[in-house]
This record gives C-alpha cells, sequence and structure tokens, in this order.
C-alpha cells in the first residue's frame, strides 16, 4: 500500500505561496518508519480534482489532501470527493456541531450571543459538507473539520490546521504500520567521475540482489568540494550489508577515488 499527497491550490502553481506540505508530511512520515511515494499539484479546477481523485480512490493507496475545503467558490475538494465516489455531498452531523460551537466561540469571544440562523452562519456549515458516510478530522486550530473516506485524508491547505491534523490521522489510523520495514543505507562519494561509467555497476546491483535500491546522487561541487556522486545501495540491513561490500568491489575494479558516509537507517 502506497502513501500520496495532493496539494490543491492556484496559489501553489502561481507562486504566490509557496508549498511546505511535502516536506512535512515526507518527515511526519518518516519519523513513524514510513515512506511518502508520490505527489500530485492541482490547480482549482474541479474537472481535474475529480478526475484525480478518481485516479486515487481506485488505487487503494493512503492519500492525504491539502487544500479546497473550504467554502469559498475556488474551493472544490470537497464537492470533488463526493463526485469521484459517485456519492451526493451532505451536511456531516458531527461536523455540523463543530463549526456551530466555533460560531458561539467567536461571539462569546465579543461579547455577543450567537444567533446561528443568520445567512453568513448558515453558509459556514457548507464547510461540513462531504461526501456521504465520510468520517471527521478534528481540527485542534478552530474546530473545522476536515474528513476521510475510502483511506483519503482531506485537510486545510493552512499549516498551521492541516499538519496536527495529518498526525493525528497516522497515529489514530496507521500505527500499526509504523516501523514495519526498516530501511538501512550504505553509501560512498566518487569523486570526479561520470555516472556513466558506474551506470553498469548499478545495474548490476539491482539485478543480483532483489532486496536493494541502487541511487546516485550527483553534486557538481563547489571552491570546498569536489566534484563526486554519491553512489549507494538502501533496503534491509542483510541484503544492504552483501550488495555493499560487491559495489566497494565493482568501485575498485573501476580504479575510483571514494570515500565511505556514514551507515544511517533510510528513515534517519
Amino acid at each position: 500500500m502506497a502513501i500520496g499527497l495532493i496539494i490543491v491550490g492556484d496559489e501553489i502553481l502561481s507562486g504566490k505561496r509557496e508549498d511546505k506540505h511535502m516536506s512535512k508530511v515526507i518527515a511526519l512520515l518518516k519519523a513513524r518508519g514510513l515512506q511518502l511515494d508520490w505527489v500530485e499539484y492541482i490547480g482549482d479546477n474541479r474537472e481535474r480534482i475529480t478526475a484525480t481523485l478518481k485516479r486515487s480512490f481506485a488505487s487503494g493507496d493512503i492519500v492525504f489532501s491539502t487544500g479546497g475545503i473550504g467554502a469559498t467558490p475556488d474551493d472544490h475538494t470537497r464537492q470533488c470527493a463526493a463526485a469521484a465516489l459517485d456519492l451526493p455531498i451532505v451536511l456531516q452531523p458531527e461536523a455540523k456541531l463543530l463549526i456551530q460551537e466555533r460560531i458561539i466561540d467567536i461571539a462569546k469571544e465579543k461579547g455577543e450571543v450567537a444567533d446561528l440562523n443568520t445567512p453568513d452562519n448558515l453558509h459556514r456549515l457548507k464547510m461540513g459538507e462531504f461526501p456521504q458516510g465520510a468520517d471527521i478530522i478534528p481540527n485542534p486550530f478552530n474546530k473545522i473539520a476536515g474528513f476521510s473516506i475510502q483511506n483519503h485524508f482531506f485537510v486545510p491547505g493552512f499549516p498551521v490546521m492541516a499538519w496536527p491534523m495529518l498526525e493525528w490521522v497516522l497515529d489514530t489510523h496507521f500505527s500499526h504500520l509504523f516501523h514495519q520495514n526498516v530501511q538501512f543505507e550504505k553509501s560512498v562519494l566518487v569523486y570526479e567521475i561520470a555516472e556513466s561509467i558506474l551506470t553498469p555497476l548499478m545495474e548490476e546491483l539491482e539485478a543480483t540482489y532483489a532486496g536493494i535500491k541502487v541511487f546516485s546522487l550527483p553534486s557538481v561541487g563547489s571552491a570546498t568540494e569536489r566534484r563526486h556522486i554519491e553512489l549507494g545501495v538502501k533496503g534491509g540491513q542483510q541484503d544492504v550489508a552483501i550488495a555493499y561490500d560487491t559495489m566497494l568491489e565493482g568501485l575498485q575494479k573501476l580504479t575510483t577515488d571514494y570515500i565511505p558516509t556514514p551507515q544511517k537507517h533510510a528513515e534517519d
């Protein structure tokens, strides 16, 4: 089961706001021994969001989605999730109560008594309209809930709200997956060599050891650092140890200049 992230919003694609969700989700997952497998960015286009969600619902993946669950004309995610599942969109009872609690709280802060039936307050209830059968995701910041359905978890675009909600989702629904597949890495820095020269060795390693992946991270160098490639293997501890030794043998045959990097867990 893969883990995906969908980031919705014209403001991200136009550059008005810089996305911070991907790096945070990677960190939240890594701390729990999990890994992000894919990410998609989508603008505020209802047809495109619906098509993307249809595909992701069909995948069976665990998917987090940020943005577009408000009640303004440019917020489409709630409606698109319902359309992708061919479900009606309905006012979720728990979400309704939480929105009304928020309205009452705001009125109290102003020394007023809330009228829940004003046009503005009735419109706010739209933020609790989700695909039929959806559950809520609690929002500790302002009580305006997100929602979940079929292993998809929809939260606001605001990091101050989204990140605690995503942590809650992980710890509430997926703690049984934490640290189930600890990954190790061993690598070296190979200096002043073309990546094409290392490619046959990399292909041989992956063909020989099915339990590992080979990676290469080139660096053009700087005034204080020589041009190099970080070449390594990652996977289970035993597979990594064996493949790493074979990799070193291959580098020695190429008479390359290299130094080992510190061993680490892939989740570090």
